[in-house]
């Protein structure tokens, strides 16, 4: 029994359990996935990547020597980015990155694909510009989007600062006051006790199409003054996002169901940031998902009726209590130390089991990222943010959302040629009085 004890204490060891975040061993710094993140290294692959995309467009063409040096005067700040990921005996860690910084490129590939962790330096992030535009890709086990945002917008910053210089003596070379660079693990520190597992799942509609060949994804954005979304859906007596998570949904009943009844929901996961909630501020992943569903049943709804469904749907699961309940239940699981002393070969089995059980509950994907703000005057030369989801076992088709100044843009990805869903999504906000303009990536074309 001592002798077991003895191995168990030493395989943590090389895990990073017995080292607290930041604290050096031969001077090699580790640090533990935070809960969430643990999954997505398991299910990754080409096809499957779980890499998303936060972009920010600016009002002048991007110089890339330039934008290299931002980004290498960044990344020392930021131990979330400057790691690469090991594989332990237990779990998988992050150890400290002390590879040269990867190289921005011009972008000449499709949005989101795998990062191969024998490439880009070992760095599990890019960076690549086209044109006017900054794009930030991230494996999702560094942090989620507001992580990934708190990043962009401090390369950004230092980029503008390299290629304006009647900004010198304005503004100070150095982070943003407001940058947080917190990596606290927020799921651990507000976890408090076990929790049962508070909600069930079933097989959702599945969107289903002719697929693009390759790694090919469309690209729709969809920008609208934020003035006009909130009076639409202030007209119905909903939030903004309700609203676009209910359009989004009547759009897939009335053209993927064709208005007809079915034995499967129509369900939307709907990522929610905690931090609002939990008085966080951290770099690394702290959300959990929670779902809009909507099951047809009858002969036919009116919008109204949907909406209220929707609504009704989201406002019972998103309170700080039920949240908490959320990601308890997963965190009781990574603490049950019969479950912490299986080896990672078999934790692997049973994830990839779980997951891939788990994975058609939902129809598809609505991540709202906020509205954004930037430090002046900075925001001078910035035009918008956008964001681009991955495809997901199940999900060939996912909505992000992003407000910058007085503008939304709402972004389609999807892996199918069919774009009905998106032309009724549009024509829905058109017929409420919303003024959309539609940019594609072209390959719908």
């Amino acid at each position: 029994m001592k002798l077991l004890v003895e191995v168990v204490v030493i395989l943590q060891e090389r895990r990073g359990d017995s080292l607290k975040p930041g604290k050096r061993n031969n001077n090699i710094k580790w640090d533990k996935l935070d809960n969430t993140a643990q999954l997505f290294p398991v299910i990754a692959r080409e096809g499957m990547s779980n890499v998303y995309r936060v972009a920010v467009v600016l009002k002048e063409e991007i110089d890339p020597a330039a934008l290299q040096i931002a980004l290498e005067k960044v990344l020392p700040h930021f131990d979330v980015f400057r790691c690469t990921m090991r594989n332990g005996i237990f779990w998988h860690y992050f150890e400290e990155n002390k590879r040269p910084v990867p190289r921005v490129r011009e972008e000449n590939r499709f949005p989101c694909l795998y990062i191969n962790p024998y490439e880009n330096n070992r760095y599990l992030f890019r960076v690549t510009y086209y044109k006017k535009r900054i794009n930030l890709e991230v494996f999702h086990a560094l942090t989620d989007g507001n992580g990934a945002l708190n990043f962009l917008k401090e390369i950004t910053y230092q980029y503008i600062r390299l290629k304006h210089t009647e900004l010198t003596g304005k503004v100070k070379d150095h982070l943003a006051a407001e940058t947080s660079l917190d990596n606290e693990d927020s799921y651990l520190s507000n976890y408090r006790h076990k929790e049962k597992k508070t909600y069930q799942t079933q097989r959702s509609v599945i969107i289903k199409g002719q697929k693009f060949p390759g790694s090919q994804l469309s690209v729709i954005h969809g920008m609208m003054p934020i003035s006009d979304i909130k009076k639409v859906s202030k007209s119905y007596g909903v939030t903004i996002n309700q609203y676009i998570v209910a359009a989004y949904t009547w759009a897939i009943y009335k053209y993927y169901l064709k208005g007809g009844t079915s034995d499967k929901p129509v369900t939307i996961a709907v990522p929610v940031n905690l931090r609002p909630y939990f008085e966080s501020d951290t770099n690394k992943n702290f959300f959990v998902v929670v779902s809009s569903v909507f099951k047809p049943q009858e002969e036919s709804y009116t919008f109204e009726q949907v909406l209220e469904i929707v609504k009704k749907s989201l406002e019972e699961q998103i309170t700080k209590d039920n949240l908490k309940k959320l990601f308890s239940y997963n965190v009781s699981n990574e603490m049950n130390y019969i479950l912490r002393a299986v080896p990672l070969f078999l934790k692997k089995i049973a994830i990839r089991q779980v997951y891939n059980a788990s994975a058609k509950a939902n129809t598809t994907t609505v991540t709202n990222l906020g509205i954004l703000k930037t430090s002046e005057p900075y925001s001078d030369y910035i035009e918008r943010f956008q964001a681009i989801l991955a495809m997901s076992k199940g999900q060939n088709m996912k909505i992000t959302v992003i407000s910058y100044k007085d503008e939304l843009c709402l972004t389609f990805s999807s892996c199918i040629q069919e774009t009905g869903i998106q032309k009724a999504f549009f024509r829905k906000l058109t017929e409420d009085g919303i003024a959309v303009t539609v940019e594609t990536n072209g390959v719908d074309y």
